[in-house]
C-alpha cells in the first residue's frame, strides 16, 4: 500500500497555547510517517501561534475555513454571528470547524489531537490503518456513565442523518480520534438532503451535539464497509477528565496505568495542573517508556 500521509488537525486558543505548544513539540519528538499538523486558531490568535509554522505545521485562521456568513462577536465572546440564523456558541461552533478543517486540508486520512493531547512514546502512525482500513474508535457497549448525554447525541445524529438510534447507544468520543476526508464530505452532503440546510446551520440549530457521534453514526450505520475503517474498542491514550487535581503521587499511579498500545496522554486543562507540572509529567512518562 502506497505511504500515505495523516492530516493531524489541534484546533486551539489562546489559554492553550502552552498547552498546544507541548503537543506540538510532542509529535516532531514521537511521530513518524508522512503528516502535517494543522493548528487551528481564530484570527485574534494567530500572532501568538504563528511561530509554531514549520515544515510539518502549518497554523490556519478559523475565518479562512469557515463561510463569510459567520464571524466572530467582538463584544459576546462566547457566541459567533451566523448571518443566516442564530448565533453559534463556542463549543458547537469548535466542532462545526472540526468538520470544517477535515474537508479543508488535502489529506485523506485525518486525526483529531486537542491541545491537552500530548504524544508520550514513538509512535507511527501508520499503525493506525490495517491494509486500507484506518482506525475508528467505537465500544459497541456504550458508556454506563455517561449514557444519558450519549443518548442525546445519539438521537440528534439520527435526526440529522435520518437513521434509527442504535439502543445500545456505542461509545464514539475519546482522544486521538480518526476519520477519512471523503467521509466527511459525504456526510455533509447528507446532512444537506436529509435537512434541506447548509451543513453548518443544520448542526448550529442542533442543541445537543458530538462530531465524533455524528461521524461515528454515519460510518456505522449508513457507509459500513464502504466508509474503509476498522472498528476498534481500545483507547489509545491514556486520559484523565475530572476537574479535580492530581497529587503528585496521583500523577506517577496514572503514570503506572498506561498500557502499552497507549502512544498519547491527555490530562484536562480544567484539572488545574500547572503547565510546569505537566511538562515534568511529559518528561517522566517518556522517560518510563523508553
Amino acid at each position: 500500500m502506497q505511504n500515505l500521509s495523516f492530516g493531524i488537525i489541534t484546533p486551539s486558543y489562546t489559554p492553550d497555547y502552552e498547552r498546544c505548544c507541548l503537543l506540538h513539540q510532542s509529535i516532531r519528538s514521537f511521530v513518524s510517517s508522512p503528516y502535517t499538523h494543522y493548528i487551528v486558531v481564530a484570527q485574534s490568535d494567530f500572532q501568538l501561534f504563528k511561530g509554531l509554522a514549520n515544515e510539518t505545521t502549518k497554523v490556519l485562521v478559523v475565518e479562512s475555513i469557515l463561510p463569510r456568513w459567520i464571524k466572530r462577536e467582538p463584544i459576546f465572546k462566547k457566541v459567533w454571528i451566523s448571518l443566516k440564523g442564530l448565533p453559534i456558541r463556542n463549543w458547537l461552533l469548535q466542532q462545526i470547524v472540526k468538520i470544517a478543517t477535515a474537508q479543508f486540508i488535502p489529506e485523506e486520512l485525518i486525526i483529531f489531537a486537542d491541545s491537552d493531547v500530548a504524544f508520550v512514546k514513538p509512535y507511527n502512525l501508520s499503525n493506525l490503518l490495517q491494509q486500507d482500513q484506518l482506525r475508528l474508535y467505537c465500544d459497541p457497549i456504550g458508556n454506563p456513565m455517561q449514557k444519558q448525554m450519549h443518548q442525546k447525541w445519539h438521537e440528534s445524529a439520527a435526526k440529522l442523518l435520518d437513521v434509527e438510534v442504535d439502543p445500545q447507544i456505542p461509545d464514539f468520543i475519546g482522544q486521538v480520534m480518526t476519520w477519512r476526508r471523503s467521509n466527511v464530505i459525504s456526510l455533509c452532503k447528507r446532512i444537506e438532503e436529509v435537512t434541506g440546510k447548509s451543513w453548518i446551520n443544520a448542526i448550529a440549530n442542533t442543541w445537543h451535539f458530538s462530531e465524533y457521534v455524528l461521524y461515528g453514526v454515519y460510518v456505522t450505520q449508513i457507509l459500513k464497509a464502504s466508509a474503509r475503517h476498522y472498528l476498534d474498542a481500545q483507547t489509545i491514550c491514556h486520559d484523565y477528565w475530572d476537574p479535580r487535581p492530581l497529587s503528585t503521587e496521583e500523577i506517577r499511579e496514572f503514570i503506572k496505568t498506561i498500557k502499552p498500545h497507549q502512544f498519547a496522554i491527555m490530562i484536562s486543562a480544567k484539572a488545574g495542573i500547572s503547565i510546569q507540572q505537566y511538562q515534568s509529567m511529559l518528561k517522566e512518562v517518556s522517560q518510563e517508556l523508553s
